[in-house]
């Protein structure tokens, strides 16, 4: 019988990619398909290192909520999913399969109309990043959560690593002093080079529906990374400088951004780029005595007082359910995890939204902007 317990147990973990499952499958529904990060979602990648929705036993797709049916109809020959998970409205699709959360690839644009449809199902919602597009959006979708007693979430890539979680522990545990100054580098070759889906280049370089450009795209991600360093606080001034070195190819969104947040005691500097030769995504963290860079997902450089010189280490794994977006879910979902200032909370993106609402301010008028905004 112990054996039999032990063979259970090791094919429950194996299934979930090391997150032992002990509840029915998380009953979930997909908004949009128009993010190009859904096809990760599906299949596995990066994005969820435990493995693409489709492939495991810990949740279930019971719809799939998409205007254009034709972009549908294109997933569902690739994935081979059946066609009868698709809605063309998202209120038909809540209505009939009750979900209990949604994940959203829609337009950043189109977050706060997803959000408000499913608080009124009393459906939880996990989005990728960003929040919004502006502050009032943020706040429209906060208003939204507290009346349908829902958990918004936000997905970053970033949240995931283990480099990251290496950094954060070492500042929160006080072994590299106060803060001072974090550099957050965010980029790749930008969307044309790297050939992103046609539908989501469509609305990625569209002002209305990204926000911005390159500083909506990568910013976001060091807005995030600092709020969740600073346990929540705001920075008091935003300056941002954004610039067009590809206009013939972006002529409506910029594609370099370079973003100062200005604390009591710290400053952040976020670079989010459309240009870099490479895909980057690190961050350096000075303290009083002390630093720590983050290399790629899974490795540390540190420094501290009294030492001669930096070593390089692998960080430490991380625990389910904060290794994985499907993970971290549905333990928000369930009540096992509250999400506190976490990177994807609903609370730290509001005020990564205001950040960057700021930044956008700041760059089309030149002047530093001070927050906390008036709208």
């Amino acid at each position: 019988m112990r054996s039999l317990r032990a063979i259970l147990f090791f094919l429950c973990t194996f299934c979930t990619g090391g997150y032992a499952q002990s509840s029915p499958p998380l009953r979930i529904v997909i908004i949009g398909l128009a993010h190009g990060h859904a096809a990760g979602f599906l299949s596995g990648g990066a994005l969820v290192p435990a493995g693409g929705a489709l492939h495991r036993s810990d949740v279930q797709i019971v719809g799939i909520a998409e205007p254009d049916a034709r972009l549908f109809k294109a997933y569902a020959d690739r994935y081979h999913f059946s066609p009868s998970l698709y809605f063309s409205s998202i209120d038909a699709m809540l209505d009939k399969t009750h979900p209990q959360a949604a994940l959203v690839f829609t337009s950043t644009f189109d977050h706060t109309k997803a959000v408000e449809a499913c608080a009124a199902h009393g459906v939880h919602v996990m989005m990728e990043k960003p929040l919004a597009v502006s502050y009032r959006d943020a706040e429209l979708m906060a208003s939204a959560a507290r009346k349908g007693n829902i958990h918004v979430l936000v997905d970053y890539e970033t949240t995931w690593y283990s480099s990251n979680k290496a950094a954060h522990d070492l500042l929160n545990q006080g072994k590299l002093g106060e803060v001072r100054k974090v550099v957050v580098r965010d980029g790749h070759r930008g969307p044309a080079l790297i050939h992103v889906q046609p539908e989501f280049f469509a609305w990625l370089t569209d002002p209305k529906l990204n926000g911005a450009g390159a500083l909506y795209d990568f910013g976001c991600y060091g807005a995030d990374l600092m709020t969740w360093l600073m346990n929540g606080e705001a920075p008091q001034t935003v300056t941002a400088v954004t610039q067009h070195l590809q206009p013939d190819v972006y002529p409506k969104v910029d594609d370099e951004a370079n973003v100062i947040l200005a604390y009591s005691k710290a400053v952040a500097i976020l670079q989010g780029s459309w240009n870099w030769p490479f895909d980057v995504k690190n961050m350096d963290v000075f303290g009083r005595t002390g630093y720590v860079k983050t290399i790629r997902r899974d490795q540390v450089e540190t420094r501290r007082e009294g030492e001669n010189n930096s070593q390089t280490t692998a960080a430490q794994p991380v625990q389910a359910p904060y290794d994985d977006p499907l993970h971290y879910l549905a333990a928000v979902v369930r009540g096992e995890v509250q999400e506190g200032n976490s990177p994807s909370s609903l609370k730290t993106n509001i005020t990564v939204s205001e950040i960057l609402d700021a930044a956008r301010r700041s760059a089309e008028t030149g002047e530093t902007v001070k927050l906390p905004l008036n709208d």
